[in-house]
């Protein structure tokens, strides 16, 4: 798939991240009993950054969970006859805590649905919030955002790629075009 547009560029990603912390900390009115919960893969290492800043900001440590929704996602027989699943590491109580929910990019809304399930399978947060580094619409499911990093109208023809450091060895966020399917063919 050829790279239709770049949406943020390393100093974009690390702008929208800072403000997302600020925002976090802000709407919360500091960071008592504050815990960032990353979906795995790529809200993983978002959580841990934002965790950073407002770790910095507010000269404390956050802690951090990583949460694996294979087992919860509606969609698990259309991805592979055997998923890989990872173990979700949460190194704390959820009970009580206000959860922020970390994503890369909200798009239908069924990951965040699946990720709800299997963190109140873990106990009962005080409250949830979700954070996301891009929000690109299309919802099949009532679910928004409370901190989004940039809102990317898209159109179901295309994808958005979030590049990440420490998974990809790049910062960036692109749209990609999908190919048009071959209808009427002959092969």
């Amino acid at each position: 798939m050829p790279i239709k547009a770049e949406v943020m560029d390393a100093g974009d990603l690390r702008r929208a991240l800072f403000r997302l912390s600020r925002e976090i900390v802000e709407h919360n009115k500091g960071v008592e009993d504050l815990a960032l919960v990353g979906i795995r893969t790529r809200g993983v290492p978002l959580a841990q950054r934002l965790a950073g800043l407002i770790g910095e900001q507010e000269g404390t440590r956050i802690q951090v969970g990583v949460l694996d929704i294979t087992f919860y996602r509606d969609d698990l027989s259309l991805l592979s006859p055997q998923p890989v699943v990872h173990q979700s590491e949460i190194p704390f109580r959820v009970a009580e805590k206000k959860i922020v929910l970390v994503d890369d990019v909200l798009y239908t809304g069924r990951t965040v649905r699946a990720a709800l399930d299997a963190l109140m399978d873990l106990g009962r947060p005080r409250l949830i919030q979700l954070a996301v580094l891009i929000d690109r619409g299309h919802r099949e499911l009532p679910i928004r955002a409370d901190y989004v990093g940039k809102n990317v109208p898209t159109s179901r023809r295309e994808v958005v790629h979030v590049l990440l450091k420490e998974i990809d060895g790049e910062d960036r966020v692109v749209i990609e075009e999908l190919s048009a399917p071959s209808v009427g063919k002959e092969t």
